[in-house]
């Protein structure tokens, strides 16, 4: 065992994982206590958490919609957690992912090895769950996660929790997928998606539907925002696809 903290708890139950859920984290560890006792942890302090207990298996379950995070214990069977941070930073599908790398490896060539595979933190074993829980959320901050789940521009509120949306205190109707995308571009403000970026991050790549459907749902999400005023904070980037304006 590598904690430095112990908790006497019964396993959590698992879930099977989502098609989409805010405020989540893939653990991939590959020791079950260690993976049940942070399972624990996090699930303590307010998160979803899917599990995976090799790098194989995690990059099917990331195939789909994404987690906010991921922790990833670098000593994997198979392919090593450095290899799989290594490959998500490649793929334009996961490259953006916040990755916490877990390791007994306290060394600073193995730290840069690590740093260098694309990881941004790095926590070495033992160490109790708690720091854990402070890096990650530190983390999520720094990539503009907020901790409370409540996203706010322009007058416009979006509760991740609740699957709520509202302006000035009057509640805007949205479907999931127009929901996910104004998620999306409230996330990544004044950044240009392309129509196959938006089918990959808010449908999943296991998801087949053609690029239109996207200008579908833009119009829609438009559509809704227009009474309050916002409709053309989505714009059209010619050549491109859409971004989030926010007002200057």
């Amino acid at each position: 065992m590598y904690l430095s903290q112990s908790f006497s708890v019964m396993t959590p139950t698992r879930k099977p994982l989502p098609a989409y859920m805010t405020n989540t984290v893939l653990l991939i560890e590959d020791e079950p206590d260690i993976r049940d006792m942070l399972n624990f942890a996090l699930t303590r302090a307010g998160y979803q958490v899917w599990e995976s207990d090799t790098a194989e298996d995690a990059m099917r379950k990331l195939d789909g919609l994404l987690p906010n995070l991921l922790i990833i214990d670098w000593m994997l069977p198979g392919m090593s957690g450095v290899e799989l941070a290594r490959r998500l930073r490649l793929d334009a599908h996961t490259s953006a992912l916040p990755i916490i790398m877990l390791t007994a490896r306290g060394e600073e060539a193995d730290k840069l090895k690590s740093f260098d595979s694309g990881v941004d933190d790095y926590i070495v074993k033992p160490f109790s769950p708690r720091e854990l829980i402070a890096r990650v959320k530190a983390l999520l901050r720094r990539v503009g996660t907020p901790d409370d789940g409540i996203l706010e521009i322009d007058n416009l509120r979006l509760d991740l929790n609740a699957h709520q949306v509202s302006c000035c205190g009057e509640a805007v109707k949205l479907g999931p997928t127009e929901f996910r995308l104004l998620e999306l571009f409230m996330n990544h403000p004044e950044r240009a998606f392309d129509r196959s970026q938006l089918l990959d991050r808010v449908w999943g790549r296991s998801v087949y539907v053609e690029e239109r459907t996207v200008d579908v749902h833009v119009l829609r999400l438009r559509k809704a925002l227009k009474p309050y005023g916002l409709a053309d904070r989505i714009e059209t980037v010619r050549g491109v696809g859409y971004r989030f304006s926010p007002e200057q």
